[in-house]
């Protein structure tokens, strides 16, 4: 296990309000959530980004992703499901991991909330991505 605060919690060193387990992930309640049953859902092996998990233990993950969303779509209307990849989106943690945020009517949050940029170059963006896709 590595050092990072959600290694600790796998390892039980660190409590946790946990809502579900399996084999391949947890799920639990998030201590300083953004609304009420904000539930966090990380892999039992430590992978900073999604980019670094193997194909098949990524589509483990996701199915307990998957699980997870569907619950909490019973305990409230809508949901978002948030994932940060890296420290330059915003990734605090360095363990992949997805916040499901429960949202409720007039909640007042602003989750994804961005500017939008028009690109003249948008044809170059795409040979570029394209050509990386094909490594």
């Amino acid at each position: 296990m590595h050092n990072c605060i959600f290694c600790k919690i796998l390892t039980g060193e660190i409590p946790t309000l946990k809502v579900y387990e399996d084999t391949h992930a947890i799920a639990f309640l998030d201590v300083n959530p953004v609304s009420k049953g904000h539930t966090l859902v990380i892999p039992k092996t430590h992978y900073e980004t999604l980019s670094l998990m193997p194909e098949t233990e990524f589509l483990s993950y996701m199915a307990t992703v998957h699980k997870v969303v569907k619950g909490l779509m019973k305990y409230t209307d809508g949901v978002n499901v948030l994932q940060n990849n890296g420290k330059d989106a915003g990734q605090l943690v360095p363990h992949v991991h997805f916040h499901i945020i429960p949202r409720r009517p007039g909640d007042g949050l602003k989750i994804g909330e961005w500017h939008v940029h028009h690109d003249p170059d948008l044809d170059k963006v795409q040979m570029v991505i394209k050509s990386l896709l094909k490594e």
